[in-house]
Protein backbone atom coordinates (compact mmCIF):
# COMPACT_ATOMS: atom_id res chain seq x y z
CA UNK A 1 0.00 0.00 0.00
CA UNK A 2 1.46 3.18 -1.19
CA UNK A 3 2.18 5.46 1.90
CA UNK A 4 1.99 9.05 2.50
CA UNK A 5 1.98 11.90 5.87
CA UNK A 6 0.32 11.04 8.59
CA UNK A 7 -0.96 7.67 10.66
CA UNK A 8 -4.39 6.12 11.58
CA UNK A 9 -4.06 6.76 15.21
CA UNK A 10 -6.69 9.82 15.62
CA UNK A 11 -8.39 8.53 12.32
CA UNK A 12 -9.33 5.27 12.98
CA UNK A 13 -10.39 5.31 16.71
CA UNK A 14 -10.78 1.56 17.17
CA UNK A 15 -7.27 0.79 18.25
CA UNK A 16 -7.99 -2.85 16.88
CA UNK A 17 -8.00 -2.12 13.66
CA UNK A 18 -4.85 -0.02 13.77
CA UNK A 19 -3.36 -2.52 15.22
CA UNK A 20 -4.53 -4.83 12.33
CA UNK A 21 -2.64 -2.74 9.90
CA UNK A 22 0.38 -2.58 11.59
CA UNK A 23 0.67 -6.66 11.53
CA UNK A 24 1.13 -4.98 7.70
CA UNK A 25 3.31 -3.16 8.75
CA UNK A 26 0.71 0.20 7.10
CA UNK A 27 0.86 2.66 9.75
CA UNK A 28 0.30 5.62 7.34
CA UNK A 29 -2.76 6.13 5.27
CA UNK A 30 -2.43 7.07 1.77
CA UNK A 31 -3.97 10.33 -0.04
CA UNK A 32 -7.33 8.97 -0.87
CA UNK A 33 -7.78 7.09 2.42
CA UNK A 34 -7.38 10.84 4.54
CA UNK A 35 -9.89 12.04 2.32
CA UNK A 36 -12.18 9.40 2.39
CA UNK A 37 -12.36 7.52 6.27
CA UNK A 38 -13.34 11.02 8.10
CA UNK A 39 -16.17 11.15 5.16
CA UNK A 40 -17.42 8.01 5.81
CA UNK A 41 -16.76 8.04 9.41
CA UNK A 42 -19.15 11.71 9.31
CA UNK A 43 -21.95 9.06 7.60
CA UNK A 44 -22.01 10.57 4.15
CA UNK A 45 -22.48 9.47 0.98
CA UNK A 46 -18.96 9.52 -0.74
CA UNK A 47 -18.01 9.05 -4.74
CA UNK A 48 -14.14 8.90 -5.03
CA UNK A 49 -11.99 7.98 -7.92
CA UNK A 50 -8.25 6.80 -7.39
CA UNK A 51 -5.42 5.34 -8.87
CA UNK A 52 -5.07 1.56 -9.02
CA UNK A 53 -3.00 0.51 -5.77
CA UNK A 54 -3.65 3.45 -3.84
CA UNK A 55 -5.97 1.58 -1.30
CA UNK A 56 -9.04 2.29 -1.76
CA UNK A 57 -10.57 -0.61 -0.32
CA UNK A 58 -9.32 -0.21 3.28
CA UNK A 59 -10.72 3.40 2.95
CA UNK A 60 -13.80 2.35 3.08
CA UNK A 61 -14.07 -0.80 5.08
CA UNK A 62 -12.09 0.48 7.89
CA UNK A 63 -15.15 3.60 8.46
CA UNK A 64 -18.05 1.48 7.96
CA UNK A 65 -16.54 -1.61 10.07
CA UNK A 66 -15.90 1.15 12.70
CA UNK A 67 -19.56 2.30 12.52
CA UNK A 68 -20.86 -0.85 12.49
CA UNK A 69 -19.74 -1.32 16.28
CA UNK A 70 -22.06 1.46 18.13
CA UNK A 71 -24.71 0.55 15.47
CA UNK A 72 -24.91 -2.80 16.77
CA UNK A 73 -25.79 -1.77 20.65
CA UNK A 74 -28.61 0.36 18.59
CA UNK A 75 -30.39 -2.00 17.05
CA UNK A 76 -32.91 -3.97 19.37
CA UNK A 77 -33.55 -6.73 16.61
CA UNK A 78 -29.90 -8.11 16.66
CA UNK A 79 -30.78 -11.57 15.55
CA UNK A 80 -33.04 -10.69 12.56
CA UNK A 81 -31.71 -11.41 9.32
CA UNK A 82 -30.10 -9.17 6.57
CA UNK A 83 -26.63 -7.68 6.19
CA UNK A 84 -25.61 -4.25 8.05
CA UNK A 85 -23.29 -4.08 4.85
CA UNK A 86 -23.61 -4.92 1.75
CA UNK A 87 -20.59 -4.66 -1.00
CA UNK A 88 -20.85 -4.89 -4.76
CA UNK A 89 -18.34 -5.89 -7.06
CA UNK A 90 -18.36 -6.77 -10.89
CA UNK A 91 -15.97 -9.97 -10.83
CA UNK A 92 -16.02 -12.79 -8.95
CA UNK A 93 -12.30 -12.97 -8.33
CA UNK A 94 -12.52 -8.85 -6.76
CA UNK A 95 -15.40 -10.08 -4.57
CA UNK A 96 -13.22 -12.89 -3.17
CA UNK A 97 -10.27 -10.30 -2.95
CA UNK A 98 -12.62 -7.99 -1.08
CA UNK A 99 -13.37 -10.39 1.59
CA UNK A 100 -10.02 -11.25 1.79
CA UNK A 101 -9.13 -7.84 3.33
CA UNK A 102 -12.07 -7.32 5.55
CA UNK A 103 -11.48 -11.19 7.05
CA UNK A 104 -7.97 -9.64 7.50
CA UNK A 105 -8.89 -6.42 9.36
CA UNK A 106 -11.87 -8.77 11.02
CA UNK A 107 -9.60 -11.46 12.30
CA UNK A 108 -10.40 -11.77 16.31
CA UNK A 109 -13.26 -8.68 15.88
CA UNK A 110 -14.76 -7.01 18.55
CA UNK A 111 -17.96 -6.95 16.45
CA UNK A 112 -19.06 -10.66 17.32
CA UNK A 113 -22.11 -12.17 15.31
CA UNK A 114 -22.27 -8.93 12.79
CA UNK A 115 -18.80 -9.25 11.92
CA UNK A 116 -19.45 -12.19 10.03
CA UNK A 117 -18.80 -12.13 6.21
CA UNK A 118 -20.31 -13.85 3.86
CA UNK A 119 -19.30 -14.40 -0.13
CA UNK A 120 -22.24 -14.30 -2.56
CA UNK A 121 -21.04 -15.09 -6.24
CA UNK A 122 -22.21 -16.67 -9.34
CA UNK A 123 -20.69 -20.12 -10.04
CA UNK A 124 -21.18 -21.01 -6.19
CA UNK A 125 -23.63 -23.14 -5.15
CA UNK A 126 -26.41 -21.11 -3.99
CA UNK A 127 -27.69 -23.88 -1.66
CA UNK A 128 -24.64 -23.45 0.90
CA UNK A 129 -24.72 -19.20 0.45
CA UNK A 130 -28.79 -19.93 1.44
CA UNK A 131 -27.90 -21.76 4.35
CA UNK A 132 -25.15 -19.57 5.25
CA UNK A 133 -27.32 -16.64 5.22
CA UNK A 134 -29.77 -18.43 7.16
CA UNK A 135 -27.58 -19.96 9.65
CA UNK A 136 -24.75 -17.18 10.04
CA UNK A 137 -26.65 -14.23 9.67
CA UNK A 138 -23.94 -12.70 8.33
CA UNK A 139 -24.00 -8.55 9.68
CA UNK A 140 -21.29 -8.47 6.09
CA UNK A 141 -22.33 -9.55 2.38
CA UNK A 142 -19.85 -9.37 -0.22
CA UNK A 143 -21.12 -10.06 -3.98
CA UNK A 144 -21.81 -9.64 -7.75
CA UNK A 145 -24.81 -7.72 -8.15
CA UNK A 146 -26.66 -11.07 -9.91
CA UNK A 147 -26.21 -13.60 -7.56
CA UNK A 148 -27.23 -11.01 -4.82
CA UNK A 149 -30.34 -10.39 -7.02
CA UNK A 150 -31.24 -14.05 -7.69
CA UNK A 151 -31.16 -14.51 -3.97
CA UNK A 152 -33.48 -11.13 -3.25
CA UNK A 153 -35.70 -12.37 -5.49
CA UNK A 154 -36.45 -15.64 -4.07
CA UNK A 155 -36.73 -13.98 -0.43
CA UNK A 156 -33.78 -15.33 0.63
CA UNK A 157 -31.78 -12.21 1.12
CA UNK A 158 -33.10 -9.40 3.37
CA UNK A 159 -31.60 -6.05 2.77
CA UNK A 160 -33.91 -3.97 4.76
CA UNK A 161 -31.28 -3.66 7.20
CA UNK A 162 -28.25 -2.71 5.02
CA UNK A 163 -26.80 0.73 6.57
CA UNK A 164 -23.79 1.06 4.08
CA UNK A 165 -23.98 0.03 0.18
CA UNK A 166 -20.27 0.14 -1.48
CA UNK A 167 -20.11 0.00 -5.28
CA UNK A 168 -16.88 -1.12 -5.88
CA UNK A 169 -15.56 -0.73 -9.45
CA UNK A 170 -18.81 1.10 -9.84
CA UNK A 171 -18.69 1.86 -13.27
CA UNK A 172 -17.77 -1.08 -13.92
CA UNK A 173 -21.47 -1.85 -11.88
CA UNK A 174 -23.09 0.73 -13.96
CA UNK A 175 -22.24 -0.28 -17.70
CA UNK A 176 -24.47 -1.59 -20.14
CA UNK A 177 -23.85 -5.00 -19.38
CA UNK A 178 -24.62 -4.59 -15.65
CA UNK A 179 -26.53 -1.67 -14.68
CA UNK A 180 -30.09 -3.67 -14.96
CA UNK A 181 -29.02 -5.94 -12.01
CA UNK A 182 -27.18 -3.19 -10.26
CA UNK A 183 -30.63 -1.03 -10.52
CA UNK A 184 -32.82 -3.17 -9.33
CA UNK A 185 -31.07 -4.74 -6.59
CA UNK A 186 -30.03 -1.23 -5.01
CA UNK A 187 -33.75 -0.71 -5.41
CA UNK A 188 -34.21 -3.51 -2.66
CA UNK A 189 -31.56 -1.60 -0.19
CA UNK A 190 -33.15 0.49 2.69
CA UNK A 191 -33.81 4.08 1.97
CA UNK A 192 -32.29 5.07 4.84
CA UNK A 193 -28.59 4.12 4.23
CA UNK A 194 -25.20 5.51 3.62
CA UNK A 195 -23.54 5.03 -0.17
CA UNK A 196 -20.12 4.60 -1.00
CA UNK A 197 -18.58 4.36 -4.41
CA UNK A 198 -15.74 3.69 -6.11
CA UNK A 199 -13.04 3.16 -9.24
CA UNK A 200 -9.21 3.90 -10.46
CA UNK A 201 -11.30 5.56 -13.68
CA UNK A 202 -14.47 7.62 -13.58
CA UNK A 203 -16.06 8.83 -16.87
CA UNK A 204 -18.75 12.30 -17.27
CA UNK A 205 -20.91 9.27 -18.00
CA UNK A 206 -20.60 6.62 -15.33
CA UNK A 207 -20.81 9.67 -12.75
CA UNK A 208 -24.32 10.17 -13.92
CA UNK A 209 -25.19 6.89 -13.58
CA UNK A 210 -24.09 6.32 -10.48
CA UNK A 211 -24.79 9.66 -8.61
CA UNK A 212 -28.70 8.90 -8.96
CA UNK A 213 -28.29 5.67 -7.08
CA UNK A 214 -26.31 6.96 -4.39
CA UNK A 215 -29.20 9.11 -2.30
CA UNK A 216 -27.92 12.82 -1.50
CA UNK A 217 -25.69 14.63 -0.70
CA UNK A 218 -22.96 12.97 -2.03
CA UNK A 219 -19.68 14.16 -1.87
CA UNK A 220 -16.88 13.77 -4.82
CA UNK A 221 -13.43 13.05 -4.02
CA UNK A 222 -10.46 12.62 -6.32
CA UNK A 223 -6.80 11.90 -6.20
CA UNK A 224 -4.27 12.39 -8.95
CA UNK A 225 -4.75 8.89 -11.13
CA UNK A 226 -1.96 9.86 -13.82
CA UNK A 227 0.73 9.86 -10.77
CA UNK A 228 1.71 6.49 -10.89
CA UNK A 229 0.71 5.64 -14.45
CA UNK A 230 3.67 8.30 -14.96
CA UNK A 231 5.90 8.19 -12.55
CA UNK A 232 6.04 4.79 -11.63
CA UNK A 233 5.26 2.59 -14.75
CA UNK A 234 7.20 2.72 -17.99
CA UNK A 235 5.45 2.37 -21.21
CA UNK A 236 6.88 0.09 -23.99
CA UNK A 237 5.32 -0.48 -27.13
CA UNK A 238 6.42 -3.69 -29.42
CA UNK A 239 5.39 -3.87 -33.29
CA UNK A 240 4.35 -6.74 -34.00
CA UNK A 241 2.17 -8.30 -37.26
CA UNK A 242 -1.33 -9.54 -36.05
CA UNK A 243 -0.48 -13.16 -37.00
CA UNK A 244 3.04 -13.11 -35.04
CA UNK A 245 1.73 -11.86 -31.71
CA UNK A 246 1.66 -14.84 -29.82
CA UNK A 247 5.35 -15.56 -30.86
CA UNK A 248 6.30 -12.07 -30.15
CA UNK A 249 4.64 -12.77 -26.82
CA UNK A 250 6.91 -15.54 -26.25
CA UNK A 251 9.82 -13.88 -27.43
CA UNK A 252 9.50 -10.89 -25.03
CA UNK A 253 8.73 -13.35 -22.26
CA UNK A 254 12.46 -14.82 -22.75
CA UNK A 255 14.12 -11.85 -23.43
CA UNK A 256 12.31 -9.44 -20.61
CA UNK A 257 13.25 -12.22 -18.04
CA UNK A 258 9.58 -11.39 -16.75
CA UNK A 259 9.02 -13.44 -12.68
CA UNK A 260 5.42 -12.72 -12.90
CA UNK A 261 3.28 -11.41 -16.19
CA UNK A 262 -0.23 -10.39 -17.28
CA UNK A 263 -1.12 -10.67 -20.08
CA UNK A 264 -4.05 -8.78 -21.70
CA UNK A 265 -6.28 -9.53 -24.66
CA UNK A 266 -9.57 -8.07 -25.64
CA UNK A 267 -10.63 -11.41 -27.13
CA UNK A 268 -11.86 -13.69 -24.08
CA UNK A 269 -12.27 -16.65 -26.81
CA UNK A 270 -8.32 -16.16 -27.69
CA UNK A 271 -7.84 -16.99 -23.75
CA UNK A 272 -7.50 -20.51 -23.92
CA UNK A 273 -5.53 -20.84 -27.44
CA UNK A 274 -3.04 -18.14 -25.92
CA UNK A 275 -2.34 -20.07 -22.85
CA UNK A 276 -1.97 -23.37 -25.15
CA UNK A 277 0.51 -22.18 -27.32
CA UNK A 278 2.97 -20.98 -24.56
CA UNK A 279 2.32 -24.29 -22.62
CA UNK A 280 3.65 -26.01 -25.86
CA UNK A 281 6.59 -23.78 -25.72
CA UNK A 282 7.08 -25.10 -21.79
CA UNK A 283 5.97 -21.08 -19.97
CA UNK A 284 4.34 -21.63 -17.03
CA UNK A 285 0.94 -20.43 -18.27
CA UNK A 286 -2.64 -19.88 -17.05
CA UNK A 287 -5.83 -18.65 -18.78
CA UNK A 288 -8.60 -16.09 -16.76
CA UNK A 289 -11.70 -15.24 -19.07
CA UNK A 290 -15.61 -14.71 -17.61
CA UNK A 291 -16.78 -17.85 -18.86
CA UNK A 292 -15.02 -20.40 -16.74
CA UNK A 293 -16.39 -22.09 -14.11
CA UNK A 294 -15.93 -20.56 -10.54
CA UNK A 295 -13.14 -23.29 -9.83
CA UNK A 296 -11.24 -23.52 -12.87
CA UNK A 297 -11.12 -19.38 -12.30
CA UNK A 298 -9.83 -19.95 -8.44
CA UNK A 299 -7.35 -22.41 -9.60
CA UNK A 300 -6.03 -20.24 -12.29
CA UNK A 301 -6.24 -16.85 -10.15
CA UNK A 302 -3.95 -18.88 -7.09
CA UNK A 303 -1.69 -21.02 -9.24
CA UNK A 304 -0.76 -16.98 -10.34
CA UNK A 305 -0.71 -15.60 -7.44
CA UNK A 306 1.14 -17.98 -5.29
CA UNK A 307 3.88 -18.26 -8.02
CA UNK A 308 3.46 -21.62 -9.19
CA UNK A 309 2.80 -20.32 -12.81
CA UNK A 310 4.23 -16.79 -13.87
CA UNK A 311 2.20 -15.82 -17.10
CA UNK A 312 -1.36 -15.33 -16.51
CA UNK A 313 -3.59 -14.31 -19.59
CA UNK A 314 -7.02 -12.83 -19.15
CA UNK A 315 -9.73 -11.04 -20.50
CA UNK A 316 -10.13 -7.35 -19.30
CA UNK A 317 -13.78 -8.34 -17.58
CA UNK A 318 -11.83 -10.70 -15.45
CA UNK A 319 -8.98 -9.24 -14.54
CA UNK A 320 -10.72 -5.64 -13.45
CA UNK A 321 -9.65 -4.27 -9.94
CA UNK A 322 -7.29 -7.68 -9.70
CA UNK A 323 -4.66 -7.24 -6.75
CA UNK A 324 -1.48 -9.43 -7.31
CA UNK A 325 1.52 -8.40 -5.70
CA UNK A 326 4.73 -8.64 -8.00
CA UNK A 327 3.32 -8.42 -10.80
CA UNK A 328 6.28 -6.46 -12.73
CA UNK A 329 4.89 -6.92 -16.68
CA UNK A 330 1.18 -6.41 -18.19
CA UNK A 331 1.57 -7.13 -21.38
CA UNK A 332 -1.12 -6.42 -23.96
CA UNK A 333 -2.09 -8.53 -26.97
CA UNK A 334 -4.26 -5.20 -28.37
CA UNK A 335 -5.06 -1.37 -28.21
CA UNK A 336 -7.71 -0.86 -25.79
CA UNK A 337 -10.22 1.40 -27.43
CA UNK A 338 -10.11 4.08 -24.45
CA UNK A 339 -7.80 5.55 -21.94
CA UNK A 340 -10.02 3.87 -19.13
CA UNK A 341 -9.06 0.58 -20.40
CA UNK A 342 -5.13 1.42 -21.04
CA UNK A 343 -5.61 2.78 -17.00
CA UNK A 344 -6.75 -0.21 -15.61
CA UNK A 345 -4.45 -2.92 -17.50
CA UNK A 346 -1.25 -0.91 -16.40
CA UNK A 347 -2.86 -0.44 -12.81
CA UNK A 348 -2.33 -4.05 -12.21
CA UNK A 349 1.38 -3.59 -11.92
CA UNK A 350 3.45 -0.61 -10.13
CA UNK A 351 1.57 -1.22 -6.64
CA UNK A 352 1.68 -0.55 -2.87
CA UNK A 353 4.26 1.72 -3.74
CA UNK A 354 5.91 -0.35 -5.88
CA UNK A 355 7.32 -0.04 -10.29
CA UNK A 356 6.21 -1.78 -13.26
CA UNK A 357 6.24 -2.33 -17.02
CA UNK A 358 3.38 -1.84 -19.30
CA UNK A 359 3.82 -3.14 -22.83
CA UNK A 360 1.61 -2.88 -25.42
CA UNK A 361 2.02 -5.49 -28.46
CA UNK A 362 0.35 -4.26 -32.09
CA UNK A 363 0.39 -3.88 -35.48
CA UNK A 364 0.83 -0.83 -37.45
CA UNK A 365 -2.61 0.51 -37.31
CA UNK A 366 -2.83 -0.82 -33.47
CA UNK A 367 0.09 1.33 -32.68
CA UNK A 368 -0.89 4.31 -34.59
CA UNK A 369 -4.11 4.30 -32.40
CA UNK A 370 -1.97 3.85 -29.45
CA UNK A 371 -0.25 7.17 -30.60
CA UNK A 372 -2.82 8.83 -29.66
CA UNK A 373 -3.76 7.33 -26.86
CA UNK A 374 -0.47 8.18 -25.33
CA UNK A 375 -1.28 12.14 -26.27
CA UNK A 376 -4.69 11.68 -24.58
CA UNK A 377 -2.96 10.03 -21.16
CA UNK A 378 0.24 12.35 -21.54
CA UNK A 379 2.30 9.56 -20.80
CA UNK A 380 5.70 8.89 -22.93
CA UNK A 381 5.61 5.36 -24.87
CA UNK A 382 8.76 4.12 -25.64
CA UNK A 383 9.79 1.59 -28.82
CA UNK A 384 11.58 -1.51 -28.47
CA UNK A 385 12.47 -4.40 -30.73
CA UNK A 386 14.10 -7.73 -29.49
CA UNK A 387 17.58 -8.25 -30.74
CA UNK A 388 19.53 -11.19 -30.03
CA UNK A 389 17.78 -12.46 -27.34
CA UNK A 390 17.49 -9.06 -25.29
CA UNK A 391 14.72 -6.33 -25.03
CA UNK A 392 16.57 -3.17 -26.62
CA UNK A 393 15.95 0.22 -27.94
CA UNK A 394 15.91 1.17 -31.85
CA UNK A 395 18.78 2.45 -33.11
CA UNK A 396 18.69 6.34 -33.71
CA UNK A 397 19.20 7.02 -37.42
CA UNK A 398 22.75 7.90 -38.06
CA UNK A 399 23.07 11.76 -38.92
Amino acid sequence: MQREGGTFEGMVETAFFTARLLERNIGIPTEIQRAVIPRLLAGENVLFRSATGTGKTFAYLLPLFERLIPSIGECPGEHRPGPRILILAPTLELCSQIKQEADFLLKGNPLGGPGRIALIIGSAAMNRQIDALRKDKPGIVVGNPARLLQLARMGKLSLGRVGSLVLDEGDRLISDELASDTRELIGRVNRNRQTAACSATMSARSRERLLPLMGEPVVTLETEAQEILRERIRHWALFSEARRKIPALRSFLAASRAQKALVFTSRSGQVGNIVSQLQYHGVAAAGLHGDMDKKARKHAFDDFKAGRVKVLVSSDLAARGLDIPGISHVIALDVPADGEAYIHRAGRTARAGGRGIMVTIGDEEELRRFAALEKKLGIIVYPKILCQGRVCSPELPRT
